[in-house]
């Protein structure tokens, strides 16, 4: 499988553009973490572009999401490691984060959200101007962007990766893609 077929895949399974924003936003952090920690780009790109593509077929039902997701990307033609990346994703199937990419799509998933929820408060909703310590003050604040599991996206620390550095990839990463996020 290829990123192409990856994307067509996405795009035929996932209707709400938001959505595939998140997605190619957490396969953008998912890039930038490979090339950090010098792992296979293309296969964690993979990951985290793929990991939400049971989202919509699903309703929001999370007591099966990711477990669809895995089965889809396996037979897609997805290594054994994408789709376990996939599969943990989730913490309620109760499947533990083994792998250094497990460990980074399950932390990558939140921030999105975290960094995009930073960018939309500004006046002029892009990312170019956001910057990563204003990332960094607003993750103490339990009430903003409500839905980012703080506890989760701090586990970036199983990579060996501060919190300050884990902010500042990500929102670097989704910066370069901001044409396609719209931010």
């Amino acid at each position: 499988m290829d990123r192409t077929e990856a994307f067509k895949a996405v795009t035929d399974n996932v209707k709400n553009q938001n959505l595939v924003k998140h997605m190619l936003a957490a396969e953008a952090i998912m890039r930038a973490l490979a090339r950090k920690l010098g792992e296979d780009e293309e296969e964690w790109g993979l990951a985290g572009l793929l990991h939400d593509i049971d989202y919509e077929i699903l309703a929001g039902d999370m007591t099966n999401h990711s477990k669809l997701s895995a089965e889809m990307v396996q037979k897609l033609g997805g290594s054994p490691h994408i789709v376990h990346a996939i599969l943990c994703h989730n913490e309620a199937h109760g499947v533990a984060c083994e792998s250094r990419m497990d460990k980074a799509l399950f932390c990558a998933d939140p921030l999105t959200g975290l960094i995009t929820a930073g960018a939309l408060i500004r006046p002029e909703k892009k990312l170019a101007v956001v910057e990563a310590s204003s990332i960094r003050k607003r993750f103490k604040e339990k009430s903003f962007a409500a839905g980012a599991n703080r506890e989760q996206i701090a586990s970036c620390s199983t990579l060996d990766l501060t919190l300050e550095e884990f902010i500042a990839l990500g929102l670097a990463a989704m910066q370069g893609i901001s044409g396609d996020l719209g931010l």
